[in-house]
């Protein structure tokens, strides 16, 4: 089969791999039709991820249709799946409680072990849920959409909450999508004019503030003074999610959506005067999916805008690349892998 191979950092390559040879009791074999290029993938590409062995797959985005199973699996063929790329142990004191969106020993597909830039992938049955009538296409967005998902049921905020999601990138616009499908009222930071006015055109996010020197008077503005209900921040740079916490009015919620290596520090005082939640999220569960899959289906994301790029897998070796390099206009990248 034809897969997209990083031998090494900044070097891609279309090869030929043999398929799996045989699908273990309770996994399936699946065709991938569309898979999404995530920030991981051009970090990986960039040679900038620090828990990853070359040479690897990326791509863990994946739309894909069902071929064929192994014992113990009830999938029929043709099925048309979202794959949840998250393969926990089952073991573990996280999946015992029913997370195993964080489970101690979890590997991720295209991270930690080969992904779906190829024509077929075998994964457990568990982690195909129905793509019901999305479009293969829309099916692909499902993964990324779901961390937003995910981080907005964490913060657990009331409809008419005022919220704050800093980082206008991919993440980021899923999560302010969610939370305003959730009901709260909400305003967008970023660094970027360009990000906040395709937010405010296309997506209908009218109420953005840029990340300049003024970004904590503006905040105090929009807000009468008062902070964020919940704030939100998706940005990966330890600098803003420190600042974040001043964002946070008294009685809110501060949710860490992205991760990064970082030390963060905060005022302990000003931590505790507010009474203020902190919360950390990390990827997402089956019922983060069933809710993102629902949700385009009824119309309420605007999956069209958020695809702005398209390749295919041989296109990938020059079109990521260049990607990597130049995002103007970038927010989310869909590679078709199906050849129908």
């Amino acid at each position: 089969m034809k897969a997209v191979l990083c031998l090494e950092p900044g070097h891609l390559e279309v090869v030929d791999r043999p398929p799996a040879e045989n699908v273990p009791d309770g996994w399936v074999r699946v065709a991938v039709s569309h898979v999404g290029i995530c920030g991981t993938d051009y970090h990986i590409f960039a040679g900038k991820h620090p828990f990853l062995e070359y040479p690897r797959v990326m791509g863990h985005e994946i739309s894909a249709t069902v071929i064929s199973g192994g014992r113990g699996t009830a999938i029929a063929p043709g099925t048309p799946v979202v794959v949840n790329p998250y393969l926990s142990c089952g073991n573990c004191v996280a999946c015992r409680k029913g997370k195993p969106n964080c489970c101690t020993a979890i590997k991720v597909l295209g991270v930690h072990t080969d992904g779906a830039f190829c024509e077929e992938i075998i994964v457990p049955d568990g982690n195909l849920y129905p793509a019901q009538d999305l479009s293969p296409e829309a099916t692909a967005t499902v993964e990324f959409l779901a961390i937003g998902a995910h981080a907005v049921r964490r913060a657990s905020a009331d409809a008419g909450s005022r919220a704050l999601v800093i980082g206008a990138g991919p993440i980021g616009l899923g999560t302010a999508i969610f939370s305003r499908i959730a009901g709260h009222r909400v305003t967008l930071i970023d660094t970027s004019t360009e990000r906040l006015d395709f937010a405010a055109r296309k997506l209908g996010f009218a109420n953005g503030i840029v990340a300049d020197m003024e970004v904590a008077a503006r905040v105090a503005e929009a807000t009468d003074g008062d902070g964020f209900d919940v704030v939100f921040d998706a940005t990966g740079h330890g600098g803003s999610m420190q600042a974040a916490f001043s964002y946070v009015a008294h009685g809110g919620t501060l949710v860490f959506v992205s991760v990064v290596k970082d030390e963060i520090r905060f005022s302990d005082p000003e931590f505790h005067k507010r009474e203020m939640t902190l919360i950390g999220s990390r990827n997402a569960t089956r019922q983060d999916f069933d809710h993102v899959v629902a949700s385009i289906a009824s119309g309420l994301v605007p999956v069209e805008a958020l695809i702005t790029h398209r390749t295919t897998l041989d296109g990938a070796v020059v079109d990521l690349p260049r990607w990597a390099e130049e995002k103007t206009g970038l927010v989310k990248a869909i590679v078709k892998v199906a050849v129908t």
